[in-house]
């Protein structure tokens, strides 16, 4: 199981546009429902979004990138932002309910 966490700072005039195109994933996601992959998406009061994405697949892999919706929220995505995204893998030190034990 690997997780990535992918962090960056919406413009302001641009992050309602930018929650949209993450909502627009999940409902693609919720229609899909794909395994192998857990996703959250969460905005910051300043507008920064962090998403957290947990892969079954040992190289990360996840069928997310091959959404429509997905390929929509990346077009344009560094136009959005005043901090690129930043992506880093990510390991649990305690977890109370939030996410499901594996």
């Amino acid at each position: 199981m690997r997780r990535t966490l992918i962090r960056y700072k919406a413009k302001p005039e641009m992050a309602d546009r930018n929650a949209e195109l993450v909502s627009a994933v999940f409902a693609e996601l919720k229609a899909a429902r794909p395994d192998g992959v857990r996703y959250l998406t969460l905005r910051l009061e300043d507008d920064t979004f962090v998403h957290i994405v947990e892969a079954a697949a040992e190289d990360g892999s996840t069928p997310i990138p091959k959404l429509a919706a997905f390929q929509a929220f990346q077009d344009g995505i560094r136009d959005r932002c005043t901090e690129p995204p930043l992506l880093r893998s990510a390991s649990i030190v305690g977890n109370y309910r939030m996410l499901e034990e594996s």
